[in-house]
């Protein structure tokens, strides 16, 4: 879990610098550093479950949001047959931002949400397994 954590810590502090160009950096730039520091803490075998409850709560609060938005997630299913989001993005085709947006931080959320069941269940079973020893 600790390497898959170094990855995560890389992966979404790339994500974040490439929030820089964002129409919206102010936002993303914070989501994915602290998803990245989550990350980072739990390879270092840190873990606070409130840190991962705000950030939860936050980012699935956002996630809602995006996906009823008028140019979500929701109006791209629905609306737009699911159509190419990976085109560049304009004035035309809103719902490509609110959707990629959207899945970015479904991959923040599981990621986050595996750490949370993961790592008290491995620390139950080692202080178990050292205790029998």
């Amino acid at each position: 879990m600790k390497t898959l954590n170094i990855i995560f810590t890389i992966l979404f502090l790339s994500f974040a610098a490439l929030q820089y160009n964002d129409p919206d950096p102010y936002v993303w730039i914070p989501i994915y550093a602290y998803a990245a520091l989550l990350c980072f803490l739990a390879s270092k075998s840190y873990f606070n479950k409130w840190l991962y409850i705000c950030g939860l709560m936050v980012y699935t609060t956002y996630a809602c949001y995006l996906f009823v938005s008028p140019n979500g997630v929701l109006s791209w299913i629905t609306q737009k047959n699911m159509t190419d989001i990976t085109g560049s993005m304009n004035d035309t085709q809103p719902w490509i931002e609110a959707t990629r947006e959207f899945f970015g931080l479904f991959i923040v959320i599981a990621t986050l949400i595996i750490n949370l069941i993961w790592i008290p269940l491995a620390r139950k079973h080692y202080s178990a397994v050292s205790s029998v020893s």
